[in-house]
């Protein structure tokens, strides 16, 4: 239940990074609302999930799947780059986050 809830974090990290995005674009209240939000919800997921996952892999594992996905994002559909190398660094974290996976005790 602990690493779901953790998945649901990395997912509004994601949603909070794109809010980033867009008001680095063009400022509105409806995003600094939307962010702020996003940074509440995400922080209480991140909390609840380190009560059954040590801190240090719980967060780890939150900022590598945020970047990965962030990365994903803004490669398909942000036009950012996606050449070789960036795509191999973009594995290792992902081969980093599943052996943190394997070896935490919960």
């Amino acid at each position: 239940m602990h690493w779901l809830i953790l998945l649901m974090a990395v997912g509004i990290e994601i949603l909070w990074a794109l809010t980033l995005r867009s008001l680095s674009l063009k400022i509105s209240t409806e995003m600094i609302i939307a962010c702020l939000m996003l940074t509440a919800l995400n922080l209480v997921l991140l909390t609840w999930a380190m009560r059954g996952i040590p801190a240090s892999t719980a967060y780890a594992v939150w900022t590598g799947l945020g970047a990965v996905g962030l990365t994903a994002i803004g490669a398909v559909f942000l036009k950012e780059p996606a050449d070789p190398i960036r795509i191999a660094c973009i594995g290792l974290v992902i081969v980093g986050v599943v052996g943190l996976k394997l070896t935490a005790k919960t």
